[in-house]
This record gives structure tokens, C-alpha cells and sequence, in this order.
């Protein structure tokens, strides 16, 4: 399961509902551009120490998928078939769809904006 950046949040807040499905994937994936955001997050956060020592414990468990040629290619698709559609969603979030596309992997995410993305899925919470 790939884990948007309101997922990586809410499993940093201890958000209960995060629980089940973060117990529940075989695989805990992280985007590059989420951790990006993460860290461009909690570096402007007042509890910035104790984001930084959570993400040191935590993010060990994960895999950090990095954005190769193969994801570029499933950006460019997603992209033009959300133009096409008249539907986009954030370049950040595009990515995030491509990782999934790429590695055929739900996403945990509360932004309702990927469900108009084909052939990636995702878990609300």
C-alpha cells in the first residue's frame, strides 16, 4: 500500500483510524514526493522535533519508492487522461498515482481526488 502524505500524517499522529489498514498491508510504501512534503510539513511545525524522532522510528518500516523512468512514462498517461477527462488533480498527487499504477498498489489517502484516476485504487480513512 502506498501511503499519501495525509496518511503518512494521520500514522504519525496516531489517527486510529490509520490502524487497520496500515496493519493490514503486506507492503508499506512511501513516494519520494510524499516524503518530500512530509518534510517540507514538519520542518514549518512547532513540533518539528518530535515529527523528526517519529519519522526516524517509523519510516525504517517502509520502502521510499523513488520516481524512475517507468514512473515518468505512468505520469505522462495519467496526466493527458486527466486532461482529456477535464478532471486534474494536484502534479503532487499525479505522481503518487503513477507509483501505484507502476507497482499496482492501493493507495491510503483521504483525498477523494484520485478515485477519478483508472486502474489505481484507493483506501479512504
Amino acid at each position: 500500500m502506498i501511503l499519501d502524505t495525509n496518511a503518512l500524517s494521520a500514522w504519525a499522529e496516531g489517527r486510529a483510524a490509520v490502524e487497520a489498514p496500515l496493519r493490514s498491508a503486506e507492503r508499506l510504501v512511501v513516494p519520494s514526493v510524499v516524503l518530500g512534503e512530509y518534510y517540507f510539513g514538519i520542518r514549518q511545525s512547532r513540533h518539528r522535533n518530535r515529527y523528526e524522532e517519529w519519522l526516524a522510528r517509523y519510516l525504517p518500516l517502509t520502502e521510499i519508492a523513488a520516481v524512475t523512468s517507468a514512473t515518468a512514462d505512468a505520469y505522462a498517461a495519467i496526466r493527458l487522461e486527466l486532461k482529456r477527462s477535464g478532471s486534474p488533480i494536484p502534479a503532487n498527487d499525479v505522481w503518487v498515482a503513477a507509483l501505484a499504477r507502476q507497482h499496482a498498489l492501493a493507495v491510503l489517502s483521504n483525498d477523494s481526488h484520485f478515485d477519478v484516476v483508472d486502474g489505481m485504487r484507493r483506501i479512504a480513512f
